[in-house]
């Protein structure tokens, strides 16, 4: 009988096709499904948001998003809205935009070059992290700021529990900040890596977190226990981007390096590499499916083309 490892190897070779889609005229920064999974969005440094609907077998570029006056760093769809997004931008505004009606439900002014932002699962609060490391909590019904929390070391990404009842913050230290929410009173500090601990991802089912660090090291952890259950060490650049898929048994990880690592949870077992042409530094994997949404970088200026600002999708059916 084959092992998960062997049979989703199976899978992948004949469920390889990549479909992509040109989206901006400028690097992708972030890429992002709805909780649905009938969407895709993509915020680039271009300093629009574009939205794509999934066909079977292919995205189809349905809406642009314009008003930012910077680059949109980070995209983040609502935890239960399928048509309702927030984006974080260097412009020192958040926006809150609705897909249906093609438009911005509301711009909240911030306090710095916003970098990283997130949901609270229930849906009601956003939390928005600037580059002066302060985070600030928005009420998302009313879209005014409930409180600001200054930081006194680089703060890198930010993201709630499942539960909503921790809030995390990965940083400069290689540490990972653990407060309690709403309290925010300090709960734990793990420290998970001697460099720079860059991203952060917690896994579906609620029982694994896993970081990624500036010495290219993937650790996943076991969030009841709070113990590093094993780290990941194929990439050999700093690692940028995580995600888990709907399943909880897939992770894949990316950065400088050309390809993205897609690893057995549970395991740490190779499963496949994506290959890419350039760094990556997003990757999102669908809610439903085995299909993993990511963009690379732009090419250097003797090679850029088409590719520049180009949103993949990896996984599609090789019969279509």
């Amino acid at each position: 009988m084959a092992s998960y490892t062997e049979s989703m190897q199976g899978y992948f070779k004949s469920n390889s096709k990549i479909r992509e889609v040109q989206a901006h005229s400028a690097k992708v920064h972030s890429v992002a499904w709805s909780c649905d999974g009938r969407k895709l969005a993509s915020g680039s440094f271009d300093k629009t948001v574009n939205v794509y609907y999934l066909e079977r077998d292919r995205l189809s570029k349905d809406i642009t998003f314009r008003g930012h006056g910077d680059s949109v760093d980070q995209i983040c769809w609502h935890p239960k809205n399928p048509d309702q997004l927030v984006t974080a931008s260097g412009d020192k505004t958040i926006r809150i935009w609705d897909a249906r009606a093609n438009k911005a439900v509301a711009t909240v002014n911030t306090k710095g070059e916003n970098i990283n932002i997130c949901w609270s699962p229930d849906g009601s609060t956003i939390a928005v992290g600037n580059k002066e490391d302060l985070i600030t909590f928005i009420d998302a019904r009313t879209h005014r700021s409930r409180n600001d929390e200054q930081f006194k070391f680089e703060v890198n990404e930010i993201s709630w529990n499942n539960e909503g009842d921790l809030f995390f913050l990965t940083s400069g230290q290689g540490s990972i900040h653990i407060l309690s929410y709403p309290e925010l009173k300090l709960q734990h500090v793990l420290n998970a890596h001697p460099a720079n601990c860059i991203c952060i991802e917690f896994d579906p089912k609620g029982i694994y977190f896993a970081t990624g660090s500036a010495d290219a090291l993937v650790s996943v952890w076991d969030l009841g226990e709070l113990v590093c259950v094993r780290t990941l060490s194929r990439l050999e650049w700093p690692v940028r981007t995580l995600s888990f898929s709907h399943d909880g048994k897939l992770l894949a990880s990316a950065s400088e390096d050309l390809v993205i690592d897609v690893a057995n949870v549970d395991t740490g077992e190779k499963i496949i590499e994506v290959p890419c042409e350039a760094p990556t530094f997003t990757v999102a994997w669908h809610p439903k499916r085995h299909l993993l949404a990511y963009a690379c970088d732009d090419k250097p200026e003797r090679d850029r083309d088409r590719d520049s600002g180009t949103v993949k999708v990896f996984g599609f059916p090789n019969d279509f």
